[in-house]
């Protein structure tokens, strides 16, 4: 089964940090771009971050630059979103989410061009 598995999430007091992972399982991540995603109650998904399948480049919304950085193991077939100085509005469902080329992170991270979804795992932060 082709899937991707988000862990790492749960509630954080502001501040605070926490590591997303997003473990590939029945595929290889090596010739995929990986994005996270975002959702907060009432509001539209949104792309926060992606990078290209040999890290070479990245791309970050703008709300969340110098807070959030993304990076990947591709022998251990994982992507990593680390997040910093969370805030409450980063409360939310992060989903990561797989593109294979010849889709580029803007094509990912902006319009969603996506091959596969994780489930999403929630993160919460306490004010």
């Amino acid at each position: 089964q082709l899937q991707l598995v988000e862990s790492g999430g749960g509630l954080v007091q502001s501040g605070g940090s926490l590591r997303l992972n997003c473990a590939a399982s029945g595929f290889s991540l090596n010739i995929y771009a990986i994005g996270w995603f975002r959702q907060a109650p009432g509001k539209e998904r949104e792309g926060v971050s992606c990078i290209t399948y040999n890290s070479s480049s990245i791309y970050y919304l703008d709300s969340v630059k110098g807070r959030f950085t993304i990076s990947r193991d591709n022998a251990k077939n994982t992507g990593y979103l680390q997040i910093n100085n969370l805030k409450p509005e980063d409360t939310a469902v992060y989903y990561c989410a797989a593109a294979g080329p010849p889709t580029t992170i803007q094509d990912l991270c902006v319009r969603e061009f996506v091959d596969f979804w994780g489930k999403g795992i929630q993160v919460t932060v306490s004010a």
